[in-house]
């Protein structure tokens, strides 16, 4: 089986290759707009939450390439600050992928404050032109009051999971990818994709 991988974000893409082939194993064709588009596909993400953002990555992916998609989006929620910066993590800051600039705001507008309850939440969405299939992975955990460790991307960190002593960004990438909201998402992908088939 052939996927194309909804994302031109280096870090997504390694981290989701990682996940996948652990799951589906060596049967499992993975490419990226990159492998196959001359031109980049840039999809803006209008949606005003995270299904919707996938959604619209996925279609107009499978609709350019003919190739089944799989497409994410995730969200960091913090209690305190009514869910923030959620559907908007990539450009909470003002500019689009500016992970430090997004971490330091997060990192400022919790100053002082003692409840740092936090989760990340990933909704995947597949397309093949047939069926259109989501799946949801929520890590919760806490913001730290000042990053640790150097691995990662976006505002690992920052987030420690709970029952972890220790940020995604001091975790090795299979410690992160088993407990990671990312990680969960392809897992109940996996579970909804049979569950869809057993059901025909």
């Amino acid at each position: 089986m052939k996927v194309l991988l909804a994302t031109n974000n280096k870090h997504k893409i390694s981290e989701m290759q990682s996940i996948l082939t652990t799951v589906f194993g060596d049967g499992l064709e993975i490419v990226t707009p990159a492998d196959i588009l001359e031109v980049p596909l840039e999809v803006e993400e209008t949606g005003a939450t995270l299904e919707e953002n996938a959604y619209l990555k996925a279609i107009a992916l499978f609709s350019t390439t003919g190739i089944p998609a799989i497409a994410d989006d995730t969200g960091l929620e913090v209690h305190e600050l009514n869910n923030q910066p959620g559907v908007t993590s990539a450009r909470y800051s003002g500019e689009h992928g500016n992970d430090a600039a997004n971490r330091q705001k997060v990192l400022t507008e919790l100053s002082g404050n003692l409840n740092r309850n936090a989760q990340f939440r990933t909704v995947i969405c597949f397309h093949d032109g047939v069926r259109t299939l989501f799946a949801e992975g929520v890590c919760k955990g806490e913001i730290l009051v000042e990053e640790k460790g150097d691995k990662g991307f976006g505002y690992d960190s920052i987030f420690v999971p709970l029952g972890s002593r220790h940020s995604f960004a001091e975790m090795s990438a299979s410690e992160k990818n088993a407990i990671s909201h990312r990680g969960l998402a392809l897992q109940e992908l996996v579970r909804v994709f049979n569950g869809y088939d057993n059901a025909e």
